[in-house]
């Protein structure tokens, strides 16, 4: 799944056109590398993003295409 949807499904991001800008500016990186929007997300990898001076970095748990909100949280686990 593209790293732009999966921050949108699991709700860490409210907008995929944020999530977009967000990979654009260098503020997420996945396991430590900084990353495109398209780049291709498993199960298994640390995801961190830069929220202005606070950082938020979490492990991608399960993938799924789409979600309920309170099943959303069951997607990642935070680090």
């Amino acid at each position: 799944m593209r790293l732009d949807k999966y921050l949108k499904v699991s709700r860490l991001i409210k907008r995929r056109t944020v999530a977009n800008e967000a990979c654009d500016a260098g503020r997420v990186m996945v396991n430590g590398r900084q990353v495109k929007a398209s780049v291709a997300v498993k199960v298994g990898d640390i995801i961190e993003i830069q929220f202005g001076n606070k950082s938020v970095k979490v492990e991608v748990v399960q993938i799924q295409e789409s979600t309920k909100k309170e099943d959303a949280k069951e997607m990642f686990k935070y680090l």
